[in-house]
């Protein structure tokens, strides 16, 4: 099951589509779009991560940790300050927010005001279900790991730490980083 399905099945793109007054296949199309650049994000982060996986699990807690998808689901307004706040963790500006957004758009025809309203929203429904799914597991932090390869579709243990899928998705240019080609594509869209 994809992780855009697992969002489906939570009720949080009902719950986003519903907040944002606009069509469920419209929150759904944005979503997709959009989560590549999310979980690349999260790869990146990871990486850079003192402790891996576990220190990706250290700060999904201190960004919000599983409650993070309580309160997209929740009835009141979604408080996207803390969808923000892990897009400035996972993406480090603005600028490769707006660029997501920008890509996104380009692939699906949706608004980039509309993309940019769901950007938070998506990173906080993917930390909190990352959270939620990571605590099971204790110590090495295996249990997140095995989960961001499998919500991937790179699973397989032969690749590094399980995120081999990710980074082939995105990864353009084979580099190891795929935020790299993101933030290319950002120049290529300014220009």
């Amino acid at each position: 099951m994809s992780i855009l399905d697992m969002l489906q099945q939570s009720g949080g793109i009902e719950t986003m589509a519903r907040e944002l007054g606009i069509n469920e296949s419209v929150a759904q199309a944005g979503a997709a779009a959009l989560l590549p650049s999310i979980l690349g994000g999260f790869k990146k982060t990871t990486q850079a991560q003192p402790g891996g996986l576990e220190g990706l699990g250290g700060l999904l807690g201190q960004l919000g940790g599983g409650g993070l998808l309580d309160s997209v689901l929740a009835p009141q307004p979604t408080p996207v300050n803390q969808g923000n706040e892990i897009l400035g963790q996972i993406f480090g500006s603005k600028e490769v927010s707006r660029t997501v957004a920008a890509g996104a758009e380009q692939q699906t025809g949706i608004s980039g005001d509309l993309l940019k309203k769901m950007l938070p929203i998506v990173a906080m429904m993917v930390a909190g279900y990352m959270a939620k799914q990571g605590s099971g597991d204790s110590g090495n932090g295996g249990g997140l790991g095995g989960l961001i390869g499998g919500l991937l579709g790179g699973g397989s243990s032969a690749s590094s730490g399980g995120l081999g899928g990710l980074a082939s998705l995105l990864d353009m240019d084979g580099d190891g980083n795929p935020l790299d080609d993101i933030i290319g594509m950002a120049g290529k869209l300014t220009r």
